[in-house]
């Protein structure tokens, strides 16, 4: 018999969601994946058993009450005019606005209330939909209070997320609706698991791990199809992710980081004294992480697999270096983004310590950037681990060995479904919905 015959084809799986074709994968390689991802699964399914949360008690709220509204009019007169004139602090330039401002309540009650004043005061006019705060003045008992607190976003948001939703469908077609699911997915994860496990007490770095974990299992098999490169995918985005566990826990522990040197993180201290705040520092650096590194997972593996489909002779080493000049071009890019995304999420702080004269090293050093930097840091290394241990992995499985090559298959066309043809697109070239029968060389 052909040795040949000891290669199996990846046949795609129906419903599949990408126009890679197929890869033949041997049985080895196969069962070598799925000892690896089957304990992954059970140990994830485990974790979440054990630290599920049960019901959250969280105390009754007792701020100000809130009611939309949407401006009547505004009337502007002058501040010597005004019967409480607004505070001017000698920093603020530019002279204060009084006047009233009448504001129609969502019930239908009419309110009138002072032109909102202050650093970062909403500017209004009539037509503007409002968010007026009903407090109890501490002047006179009984007398109730309005004040416009911010702008009524919601319409403005809705808009924003349907654009959204349909620049995702339109480029991306079923393929979009897949990763719209995982994104849904990713969200309910986080504010039903990892949220109140964190909330109840439960290890945030373990709770981390188990959410990451599931999040990354089940969106990148329902976003990408159930196949060798995602599988891949997979277990380099989990090899890496554990290494990036590991240094974060290790760079925590070095520069004696407490994670609460943001107003935030003390906020949460007063609101819950149990939460162990450097294993939420290292959860927020794992969750972090994986955003970016599922996206340098799925380009190697997918690359491996494209390379292989093209040139069948290359084998394991042809692949990996192929692939490899990918991966560092990728990462020399992401590794930019990375400190320009906390560089940005951290401006405010740099704002503050430069305004205040501090010296150089002061800054590097003080906690707040010492944390960003430990996220930028720990996450490219994890970065760059990736990509040699995705690039393996799938060259490993995509490799049919050097100078042989495989037998061309067929596929037949297929019909436009019916969103190609809302569209107006030609039916995509999709070898995983319609795969010929494979064909074994028995020699």
């Amino acid at each position: 018999m052909n040795r040949a015959h000891d290669h199996d084809t990846a046949d795609g799986h129906a419903g599949h969601a990408h126009s890679h074709a197929p890869v033949p994968v041997s049985r080895r390689a196969t069962r070598l994946t799925l000892a690896a991802l089957i304990p992954a699964a059970v140990l994830t399914l485990v974790g979440l058993f054990l630290l599920w949360p049960g019901d959250l008690k969280t105390e009754p709220w007792t701020g100000a009450v809130n009611h939309d509204g949407v401006v009547a009019s505004v009337r502007i007169i002058d501040c010597a005019d005004a019967a409480e004139p607004p505070v001017q602090t000698p920093e603020q330039k530019a002279p204060p606005v009084c006047g009233d401002v009448v504001v129609r309540l969502a019930d239908g009650k009419v309110v009138t209330t002072a032109i909102p004043s202050g650093p970062g005061a909403p500017e209004v006019e009539a037509g503007d939909k409002v968010v007026v705060m009903e407090t109890e003045s501490f002047e006179q008992d009984g007398t109730i209070k309005y004040d416009i607190a911010d702008h009524d976003r919601t319409d403005g948001l809705w808009a924003l997320v349907l654009a959204f939703v349909g620049a995702v469908i339109a480029f991306g077609r079923w393929r979009g609706v897949s990763a719209l699911a995982g994104l849904a997915f990713t969200f309910a994860v986080l504010l039903m698991f990892v949220v109140p496990a964190i909330l109840q007490g439960s290890s945030p770095l373990l709770v981390a791990i188990v959410g990451s974990s599931l999040i990354m299992l089940v969106v990148l098999y329902l976003t990408h199809g159930f196949n060798a490169p995602t599988s891949m995918a997979v277990l380099g985005t989990l090899t890496a992710l554990a290494l990036t566990g590991g240094l974060s826990a290790l760079s925590v522990s070095l520069l004696h980081l407490t994670g609460m040197a943001s107003e935030e993180s003390l906020y949460v201290t007063f609101v819950n004294a149990d939460i162990n705040m450097p294993g939420l520092l290292l959860a927020g650096i794992l969750i972090g992480a994986l955003g970016v590194l599922d996206d340098v997972t799925v380009t190697q593996a997918y690359t491996v697999a494209e390379l292989a489909n093209a040139n069948p002779n290359l084998g394991f080493g042809g692949l990996y270096r192929a692939a490899s000049r990918v991966g560092r071009a990728h990462i020399t890019s992401v590794i930019n983004t990375i400190v320009l995304a906390y560089a940005g999420a951290s401006l405010p702080t740099l704002l503050l310590l430069t305004a205040g004269g501090a010296p150089l090293g002061e800054m590097l050093t003080n906690e707040f950037l010492a944390q960003e930097i430990v996220r930028s840091v720990v996450g490219t290394i994890g970065l760059i681990s990736a990509v040699p241990i995705t690039t393996a992995l799938a060259a490993l499985v995509s490799s049919r060995g050097e100078g042989r090559a495989a037998t061309p298959r067929r596929t037949r066309p297929r019909q436009a479904d019916a969103l190609e043809q809302a569209w107006g697109l030609p039916p995509e070239a999709d070898a995983f919905r319609h795969p010929a029968p494979a064909r074994h060389d028995h020699g």
